[in-house]
């Protein structure tokens, strides 16, 4: 706010410094009027006629008399003038004055607001340069360590740090294969398993693939109380269709949590939707059933593997899914598009084959 007061005391000083001198009434009481000066000399030329001779006393007189009469009706004349012409002036230059000092003031900050950056007077001196020169610091650290990646491929360390931050960026893919650099060159720890298992989660739109599947158990068998790995382990089995399965690992993250853990919250929201009750958080809500839920999931990993394809576990995935809500018919139409899908992967259609089997879909054997 002080800046601003100090713009303005600049601003109305710079127009009265030029203003000023036009607003100042001017005494002219003490400065020779032409009109008089002329008639002085006519008066004093008409004395030195008289003395030469060249005029008598009396039309000496009467000529003094009458220049007088001109000198009085000429003074007569100029302050009729002065009041006719110069008040107005004076008038006019006080309004303008006024106007001045009380209306550009107002327009260079309306033009300032629109076309300048008032935002600067806000912050901190240097504040906005120090964030712009922020941003400027991480993408360039972000540009020096892909440097030396490119030619340190095998700085797992590097891989490891530049993981996350590709996640946080939107860069999934670039992330996925960090991780993956980093599990290489650094070794396999729970850690890293389930950071790198969210990755390809986030990857699939939420969609726990096989392949997350097995990073994260690979991290829980490395770390019995890795919950990120608990968690899409439930949500695995929740979108297998194995409802049972998921409440009873999200009661058992649950049991085994600190009641202060950031992600109790979430767990108990997951099992109250899995019963059919509405979260803690939105008891307003109407209370949704968990087949609906899942049919939901269903319909999404079925949209994704007509549109994109999928691996042999995805295929076997929507078939039990298909199975647990009670839709045979859509299993068996799922195997046969999963064979027509798989015809190249001989493995693949094995695993198609016996989840058929397991499933009992006498339909869809070939």
């Amino acid at each position: 706010m002080v800046i601003w007061v100090i713009l303005m005391a600049m601003t109305a000083l710079a127009v009265m410094a030029v203003l000023w001198p036009l607003s100042r009434h001017y005494a002219v009481s003490g400065q020779t009027d032409p009109n008089t000066q002329f008639y002085r000399e006519q008066i004093a030329e008409i004395e030195r006629d008289r003395e030469r001779g060249a005029l008598l006393p009396n039309e000496a007189e009467a000529a003094k008399a009458e220049a007088g009469r001109r000198l009085l009706r000429a003074n007569s004349m100029k302050d009729v003038e002065t009041f006719a012409v110069g008040e107005p002036a004076l008038r006019r230059r006080r309004a303008v004055s006024t106007l001045a000092l009380s209306v550009l003031p107002i327009v260079a900050l309306a033009v300032y607001g629109a076309y300048g950056s008032p935002h600067l007077l806000s912050e901190p001196p240097g504040a906005q340069l120090q964030r712009q020169a922020d941003k400027t610091d991480f993408g360039s650290a972000i540009t020096q360590i892909e440097t030396h990646l490119a030619k340190n491929p095998q700085d797992g360390r590097g891989w490891d740090v530049l993981a996350p931050v590709y996640l946080r960026m939107g860069r999934t893919d670039d992330a996925i294969k960090a991780y993956e650099s980093a599990l290489r060159y650094l070794g396999r720890d729970a850690v890293r398993l389930a950071n790198y298992g969210e990755a390809l989660v986030i990857a699939r739109d939420g969609m726990v693939s096989a392949e997350a599947q097995a990073a994260f158990q690979e991290a829980l068998d490395l770390d019995k109380s890795s919950a990120k790995a608990r968690l899409y382990l439930a949500r695995a089995a929740e979108q297998d269709g194995q409802i049972e399965k998921a409440k009873s690992e999200y009661q058992a993250i649950l049991s085994a949590s600190p009641p202060d853990a950031p992600w109790v919250s979430l767990v108990r929201e997951q099992i109250a939707r899995l019963d059919g009750k509405q979260p803690a958080t939105a008891e307003a809500a109407e209370p949704q059933p968990s087949t609906d839920a899942i049919a939901r999931m269903v319909s999404g990993l079925a949209a994704r593997l007509e549109t994109q394809g999928g691996s042999a576990e995805e295929w076997a995935r929507l078939m039990r899914s298909y199975t647990v809500l009670g839709q045979r018919d859509k299993a068996v139409a799922a195997a046969k598009r999963a064979r027509a899908a798989l015809t190249q992967d001989e493995a693949g259609l094995r695993t198609i084959d016996a989840m058929a089997q397991e499933l009992r879909l006498t339909d869809a054997t070939p």
